[in-house]
């Protein structure tokens, strides 16, 4: 694994009630025994940043990418991915599980799109905890009319837009798929996702961020 990510971690941080897990039993045979199902069953992920998929009430079982789209519409889709489980989604994308490399994919069907999002499921885990520490975290320094306030929130942007860039910069130091610098194959989902939390998207309503924001 890429990252050590531990579930005694994400527990301090965020506590055992807000962490996510997916059973042993949720994965198809060719995938159950992977580290990275493994750390979806006992490291889990915060469960605001990024939403687990359920697995089916009936038959316990996550679904497969070719249940949820059509890997026909997807040129750059690979070989038997269709066969993979779904595990999450992000945005608008589905996250899927490649048990042979142990990458994970992100099959936009808006733009008929299957790309390498993490090299392994640790590097998921990594950046969800770090934008979700960030939502959680990060203050506005707020102001009145008569202080300058319009200069504080475009200095508190600019420091908001820092941090993302930080995540950014410090993951991909280690997995360069989350965050490509070279954007001619298009952005990734956690690309938009950190831009639109630059923007002051995302904060929830008992964050110290949102309540600067939103009053």
């Amino acid at each position: 694994m890429l990252f050590d990510v531990t579930r005694s971690e994400l527990i301090r941080i965020f506590g055992e009630d807000r962490l996510s897990t997916l059973p042993a039993t949720a994965f198809p045979p060719s995938a159950a025994d992977t580290e990275g199902a493994r750390l979806l069953q006992t490291v889990g992920v915060p469960t605001e940043a990024f939403h687990l998929r359920e697995p089916d009430e009936d038959s316990g079982l996550l679904p497969l990418v070719q249940d949820v789209v059509d890997t026909e519409d997807f040129e750059d889709a690979p070989e038997g991915a269709g066969q993979w489980p779904v595990i999450g989604w992000l945005l608008n994308a589905h996250l899927a599980l490649d048990p042979g490399s142990g990458k994970v994919l992100a099959f936009d069907p808006d733009e008929e799109t299957a790309q390498e999002l993490h090299t392994d499921v640790s590097s998921l885990v990594q950046v969800a905890l770090r934008f979700q520490r960030l939502l959680e975290e990060f203050t506005f320094s707020g102001g009145d009319d008569d202080s300058g306030e319009g200069d504080d929130e475009e200095a508190d942007f600019e420091r908001l837009e820092r941090e993302v860039e930080l995540i950014h910069q410090e993951t991909s130091r280690v997995d360069p798929l989350p965050f490509p610098d070279d954007f001619g194959d298009g952005e990734t989902v956690w690309s938009v996702l950190g831009e639109e939390i630059a923007m002051g998207q995302h904060f929830k309503g008992d964050s110290p961020g949102a309540d600067s924001l939103y009053g």
